[in-house]
């Protein structure tokens, strides 16, 4: 009977990885040949032009995207070590098919559940916080940076920023004050601050060095990607100072950053709010397109792809 069932188990878990594997694959697809934002015709015509500018500039922008991946690579060897010990090629296994694996979830949550199934049942908790902690020191270098952006943003160029609607936001506080009050007779609030208290408690036994050394990598990466789009500007023939276009890519990753989204319409979010940001100095639409769509098969669509062969390899660690 625990050999049929476990037989079973293998079967679905076989096909649950192939879901996921040829989804992605899938997803990748439509966003090249389905983007509103910019025609497959027109993407292959800006790459031509791009590529026939200089032939050494493709294998120029993959180091750009194995710099920006290796950091990635490095900072969650170096946060996972504090439960166990992996190798490079390991923390390199995990981050890619777990970005697989994100393709299709909210905001990434996917990549939460990947990289903890990579380790025993007692540790999974934990390597989510590990994780938790990785992202949330990449989302500080995105909004350090984004409200030095929105800064001179707003400092030299007028925006308009639209009404506050009154009646919906006493509207929102009343819904948030009954949520809160229903959680409290529930004693749902209880069972929060346990937990809050665990993490906490948990939070405050890492080592300070580990922190230092995250958020320098977050920081560091931040750099390396949003030099990356910079770079394609020139490359592009775009008349642009280094300063304001700077200061315009900070804008646009925090703004992209705080807007809810499937990970695959990333480019969607980041494409539209790039052409919004990059209007206040009359850019060509189509090149920012072009840019942002680079941007993501280099950093997201390719990692995806070569994950994908993790995922398939992938075997679940049940019992140990």
């Amino acid at each position: 009977m625990y050999n049929i069932s476990y037989k079973y188990k293998r079967l679905i878990f076989l096909l649950l990885k192939l879901v996921l594997v040829f989804g992605a694959f899938y997803f990748i697809y439509l966003k090249l040949v389905s983007n509103h934002l910019l025609s497959f015709t027109n993407l292959q015509e800006q790459l031509s032009i791009l590529f026939s500018k200089n032939s050494w500039l493709l294998i120029f922008l993959l180091l750009f995207t194995d710099v920006n991946w290796l950091l990635e690579i490095y900072k969650w060897k170096l946060l996972v070590s504090i439960e166990k010990k992996i190798t490079f090629f390991e923390a390199y296994q995990q981050s890619l098919a777990s970005l697989t694996a994100s393709i299709i979830t909210p905001n990434r949550i996917g990549e939460y559940g990947v990289k903890a199934l990579y380790f025993k049942k007692e540790s999974r908790k934990k390597i989510v916080l590990l994780n938790l902690i990785g992202n949330m020191c990449q989302l500080a270098a995105t909004t350090f940076f984004g409200l030095v952006g929105l800064l001179f943003l707003f400092t030299n160029y007028t925006i308009q920023i639209p009404q506050l609607n009154i009646e919906k936001l006493l509207i929102l506080i009343a819904v948030i004050s009954a949520l809160y009050f229903v959680s409290v007779k529930l004693s749902v609030n209880i069972t929060i601050k346990t937990y809050l208290t665990k993490i906490t408690t948990y939070l405050k036994q890492l080592p300070t060095t580990i922190y230092v050394k995250v958020i320098g990598l977050s920081f560091l990466r931040y750099l390396v990607f949003s030099h990356q789009f910079y770079f394609l500007l020139k490359l592009l023939s775009i008349e642009i100072d280094y300063f304001t276009a700077m200061n315009l890519l900070f804008c646009i990753y925090f703004i992209a950053s705080i807007i809810p989204s499937l990970s695959i319409f990333d480019w969607v979010i980041k494409g539209s709010v790039a052409v919004l940001i990059f209007s206040y100095i009359e850019l060509n639409e189509l090149t920012i397109v072009t840019i942002t769509t680079i941007m993501w098969l280099l950093n997201f669509a390719l990692p995806a792809l070569l994950g994908s062969i993790f995922v398939l390899n992938f075997k679940f660690i049940d019992k140990e």
